[in-house]
């Protein structure tokens, strides 16, 4: 009886497996919180730079001062500076960060650990969000790592800063930098909370040399550039990304010089009658962010992306490490349709003499098929080639291996009017366990396909290859048989089922040869 009481009370005192949840970072003592069973720590709001506000606005990331009382990291920190969140498409509440807080004072980071010691090691998967480099956050419902954490993983979420916040060029931006170059400051975000997490994941149970950069969308345009940047390299040893990536100049990333992003930093402050980099750092944040114009994405600036993805790869200078890439067969991000006529005349007025190609890779006899042909060019040209282009080029030039996987299944909808199918970002809360964030009808399929999803990353964040037992087998790989995993109610390889559709724009943009 008295070993049993006894027991009770270290339990009470110690709620986490017996280990406090007071940890020792660099910076300072933090204090996390569990989930209810208690056998998850998790730790909210830690910062791993110094706000980046007044001075430090548009510059890189600073050391965090150091604290000497414990510090509570019981709730996320503010969101990055974006506009107010609000459902839009196919993306409902739980894919939005919460209302607020919402500052220009944005970054922290989020742990998720069920390691019982600092001795642990366990692998680390450091999420970086998507929302088009304008919105997202760690605090989005979908992004959270509890049932992660119970695969086995440390899961990490970050915040970095997003839109003009995060990607101004300005020639005194350039000139004070000491590497004459600026924009960036976002992927530079990103760099130090890897150096965070290099430093302090082994209190949490993780290990620092183990550690899975992944990203979805701007997540996984982001997960790219931080393959091809010298100022990463060592921070990671494996990279997931869905939906993402940039080595192909397209609409949607178009190509942009560290000149010709300095002009438009110079012009977004004429527009705020802000002349100089001191007035610009004057204005205040909302002021800032409901300014029109100014650079969102990165850009090859000389200092964070030393030359364009593509020739980084193709000199074999990218981080080789083990890669999953990916799309979904429903990622599309555009409007309405056009009918049939009009959008042959479309295909016409902007392939040439491709045009008859284009449309053989995607009929439009009638309405019916010109609406499929515009949704799935626009998943293939905005995701598919450059996460195929991607796949190649890591096979052409690295010795690390590739992963590819198809996302195929159709969320439930509780409408035919919700219906979107395999939706852009519909895969987040399969990929890592978490339906039970989504508001869906879901059916029994489809948690059997996110355990299968989330064991295949885990697996992967733990040896580089995500078999394991009792999984479909997923082969590697490679540009001369083009195997890929399609994720559906059945789990299967298969041949690359879209090769011809992204055959033209490997033309098209002279890519993958």
């Amino acid at each position: 009886m008295k070993q049993v009481i006894f027991l009770f009370l270290v339990n009470l005192s110690c709620p986490a497996f017996g280990q406090s949840l007071v940890v020792k970072t660099d910076n300072g003592r933090i204090e996390g919180t569990t989930n209810k069973s208690g056998d998850i720590r998790i730790y909210k709001g830690i910062p791993f730079a110094a706000p980046p506000v007044g001075n430090l606005r548009w510059k890189a990331p600073q050391p965090v001062t150091t604290w000497r009382d414990v510090r509570k990291c019981q709730a996320f920190g503010p969101s990055p500076m974006q506009a107010k969140p609000a459902p839009f498409m196919y993306w409902s509440s739980e894919f939005l960060i919460p209302e607020e807080p919402i500052s220009e004072d944005c970054l922290y980071l989020n742990v998720w650990t069920g390691a019982k010691t600092a001795a642990e090691k366990r692998p680390v998967i450091v999420f970086i969000p998507g929302g088009g480099f304008r919105s997202g956050g760690g605090a989005c419902p979908i992004y959270d790592g509890e049932s992660m954490a119970k695969k086995g993983v440390v899961f990490v979420n970050i915040n970095y800063r997003l839109g003009v916040f995060g990607f101004l060029a300005h020639p005194e931006l350039s000139e004070e930098s000491g590497h004459h170059a600026s924009g960036n400051y976002a992927l530079l975000d990103m760099i130090a909370a890897l150096q965070w997490v290099r430093k302090n994941i082994a209190a949490l149970g993780g290990d620092p040399n183990n550690v899975t950069i992944a990203g979805q969308s701007a997540g996984a345009f982001a997960v790219n550039f931080l393959t091809a940047s010298p100022l990463a390299k060592g921070l990671f040893q494996k990279a997931i990304a869905e939906s993402g990536g940039s080595f192909v100049v397209s609409p949607i990333r178009p190509n942009l010089t560290l000149q010709g992003a300095e002009q438009q930093g110079i012009s977004f402050g004429k527009s705020l009658n802000a002349n100089s980099l001191r007035e610009l750092r004057a204005l205040s944040a909302d002021a800032i962010q409901q300014a029109k114009g100014g650079l969102s994405s990165p850009i090859v600036d000389g200092y964070v992306t030393p030359e364009p993805i593509m020739d980084m790869y193709a000199k074999a200078r990218q981080s080789d490490v083990p890669l999953i890439v990916g799309w979904n067969k429903d990622d599309k991000l555009m409007g309405p349709p056009a009918k049939a006529d009009a959008f042959r005349e479309q295909v016409k007025k902007r392939f040439g003499d491709r045009s008859e190609a284009f449309l053989a890779a995607y009929p439009a006899n009638n309405d019916a098929e010109a609406a499929q042909a515009q949704g799935n060019s626009n998943r293939d040209e905005s995701f598919g080639i450059q996460d195929y282009t991607w796949a190649n080029m890591q096979t052409k030039t690295g010795k690390a291996p590739v992963y590819m996987y198809n996302f195929d299944r159709q969320l439930p909808a509780a409408t035919p009017q919700a219906q979107f199918g395999a939706f852009h970002s519909g895969e987040i809360v399969y990929a890592y366990n978490n339906l039970h964030t989504l508001n869906r009808p879901w059916e029994p399929i489809d948690q059997h396909i996110a355990d299968v999803m989330s064991s295949y990353w885990v697996n992967f964040a733990r040896t580089g290859n995500p078999n394991g037992k009792g999984l479909p087998t997923w082969p590697t790989y490679t540009s001369s048989v083009e195997q890929v995993m399609i994720i559906d109610k059945t789990i299967d390889s298969a041949p690359l089922p879209t090769k011809n559709q992204l055959a033209f724009w490997k033309v098209f943009y002279g890519v993958g040869k």
